[in-house]
């Protein structure tokens, strides 16, 4: 096996009965680093302060993860223009925060006659958020209520 010292100084390939008496010499653990290579590779090193720093690296990395969530806008089929801005405001600031929007349609009493209303409101969101996102379930009724998920970019 190729052994490297505490260092980091390379001791060349010697047999583990060596390797083991220089990890003994030094008071520290003899550690496997790639057991795949040709010959494995071992370094003497401190196993409880190697392990702590993988677990720290791992944890940094953990963090730096960003989760995507999915937000969620409700809408009615007979939105006013206004109300309408502001919820694509707030959509494209969801969308570019990197999560993923669920829009909402909700339909009461009659307005399940006029489905295409809601149809015609999901197409005018879909066609106005389209520079930033992309349309990962197109709309669908589900009960009382037609949803569309967005994705960004």
């Amino acid at each position: 096996m190729r052994l490297i010292g505490p260092d980091g100084d390379n001791h060349g390939v010697v047999d583990i009965n060596t390797a083991l008496q220089v990890a003994r010499q030094v008071g520290l653990d003899l550690v496997e680093i790639s057991p795949n290579a040709d010959p494995p590779v071992c370094k003497v090193l401190d196993f409880g302060k190697y392990k702590y720093e993988a677990q720290k690296k791992a944890n940094v990395a953990k963090k730096k993860q960003k989760i995507q969530e999915v937000k969620e806008i409700k809408m009615r089929p007979g939105i006013d223009v206004h109300d309408y801005q502001t919820k694509m405001k707030a959509m494209t600031k969801f969308l570019d925060a990197g999560d993923k929007v669920k829009v909402t349609l909700r339909f009461r009493g009659r307005e399940m006659a006029h489905q295409d209303l809601g149809m015609e409101v999901l197409k005018r969101v879909q066609e106005d958020i389209s520079a930033v996102a992309k349309v990962e379930a197109h709309p669908r009724l589900e009960g009382r209520q037609m949803t569309m998920v967005i994705a960004p970019k």
